[in-house]
């Protein structure tokens, strides 16, 4: 297999002197290969049933109302899939700039539901269908204004967004690197131990040591905060890895299987498909498709 390239894709924002870029299209063709820019991203789409949606590690088939915020540098794309090739599709794509909301501002008590928004969708985030066909026509009062106006619809919409229900985080963490899965300090520390050593042997004995505690403490603590067995806590964060190989790497998937710390394929295959719904096999082909993409 050779190795595959996600293109880094050139906006036409200027850091220096834009802040938002929108488009507002009717089509019927539908493919958007796998890419990254430094931009925050929302995308709508309307009618585009069936088609696939990547982003990150999560591979998903999409409803008839869409709308997802991708973070900075995150890898999504989307395919036709199922979606009818003779029907027209709305699509509107939202960009902006990282430092449209630099730290000092965002730090502001008025701010903290769009940070904590921004800061979530560096893993991806989609919002329920409902959010998505009230948010439509914000989306377009954003894409008839201008200038400052542009800005300040652009920020309605987003205090609305972050305070929406039924937000789902979509790629793992451990695909972006980004631990959001607890507060716990704790946790934190067993999670960092994980992701050091992810190709060793990890025992729950080692995370006991690590905190000073009892083995059933720390499965009754993981539990707690998590939802997860140790072993299903450990095995997300080398999925998430084992993902981002598929992608970023031509190594084989036996290889991959050894590299982050499964002792045989059949383990991993079943783990993989746990938490991914794919078998390595039928990610790696969903994600890359049958073509490099460039």
């Amino acid at each position: 297999m050779k190795t595959t390239t996600v293109s880094r894709e050139i906006t036409a924002l200027n850091e220096k002197t834009d802040s938002i870029l929108i488009f507002d299209r009717q089509k019927r063709d539908f493919k958007y290969p796998l890419h990254f820019h430094p931009e925050y991203e929302l995308n709508y789409l309307y009618n585009a049933e069936g088609a696939e949606r990547l982003v990150g590690d999560s591979v998903e088939h999409i409803g008839p109302q869409e709308l997802c915020l991708v973070g900075p540098n995150l890898y999504h794309a989307w395919k036709a899939g199922d979606s009818a090739p003779e029907t027209e599709k709305r699509e509107v794509t939202l960009q902006f700039l990282a430092n449209l909301f630099p730290e000092d501002l965002v730090c502001k008590d008025v701010y903290k539901d769009i940070a904590h928004m921004l800061k979530r969708s560096e893993s991806g985030l989609l919002f329920s269908p409902e959010t998505a066909k009230e948010a439509e026509p914000m989306l377009t009062a954003v894409s008839r204004a201008r200038g400052f106006d542009a800005y300040m619809e652009l920020l309605k919409l987003l205090q609305f967004l972050a305070t929406s229900p039924d937000q789902r985080v979509l790629a793992s963490n451990t695909f972006q690197a980004v631990n959001t899965a607890t507060t716990d300090n704790r946790i934190e520390k067993v999670h960092d131990y994980i992701v050091a050593h992810y190709k060793d042997k990890i025992t729950l004995g080692d995370a006991a040591n690590i905190l000073n505690m009892s083995p059933v403490s720390v499965t009754r603590l993981i539990k707690q905060r998590t939802g997860k067995s140790f072993i299903d806590f450990l095995n997300e964060i080398r999925i998430g890895f084992a993902a981002r190989q598929m992608v970023d790497s031509d190594m084989s998937i036996s290889e991959i299987c050894f590299s982050n710390g499964f002792n045989n394929i059949s383990n991993f295959n079943r783990t993989f498909r746990k938490k991914q719904g794919l078998t390595p096999t039928e990610f790696r082909s969903k994600y890359l498709g049958k073509k490099k993409v460039l």
